[in-house]
């Protein structure tokens, strides 16, 4: 059975930071899933639509191998729901890859998981970031521990490459050594 990776989605969301994961993380053989607060029809920024597969409610986080939390003002929406910031610390605390780009660090500062961190944003949350206790760093693509996070959708190969290292460190740190 492939891995899961969980997204989480509200109206508005960049459609580029969503679907270009989505896309390449079903490339790679991953099973990406879309929870929504109510589940239903999505509409991204750029009216391209796509419909949740569930709700935050019904994620049951510990059959997901990663997290991806895309931008644009999704998470704005996702960060209000106390479902999404539960599942949220899941990810972070047990050490599964989690990759945030553009606004999606708004959901990690919301769930008190970015102090000490290594982290970038949209420009717009940067203070945000630091007030948090986040240490900003303007990158392409900055890793830290588990987290991969970046800046917009021209990021985007530079933000797959180094989540898709992520997960690949995830993979071997979780086989079983054959007999």
């Amino acid at each position: 059975m492939p891995d899961k990776i969980l997204f989480l989605v509200a109206d508005d969301v960049e459609d580029l930071e969503l679907f270009y994961p989505y896309y390449r993380l079903k490339e790679a053989g991953f099973v990406p899933v879309v929870a929504s607060a109510d589940g239903g029809t999505l509409t991204g920024k750029h009216g391209y639509r796509l419909s949740a597969d569930t709700t935050f409610a019904d994620v049951k986080p510990e059959e997901y191998a990663a997290l991806v939390l895309p931008g644009g003002k999704s998470p704005e929406r996702v960060r209000l729901d106390q479902d999404a910031l539960k599942i949220t610390r899941h990810f972070v605390d047990r050490g599964a890859p989690v990759a945030a780009i553009c606004h999606g660090p708004q959901i990690l500062i919301s769930a008190g998981r970015t102090k000490g961190r290594k982290m970038t944003s949209w420009n717009g949350i940067r203070d945000d970031l630091a007030a948090s206790g986040a240490i900003y760093e303007d990158g392409e693509a900055v890793t830290d521990g588990n987290m991969v996070t970046s800046r917009r959708p021209g990021d985007l190969p530079a933000f797959m490459g180094a989540f898709l290292k992520l997960l690949s460190a995830a993979a071997k740190r979780t086989a079983v050594p054959a007999r």
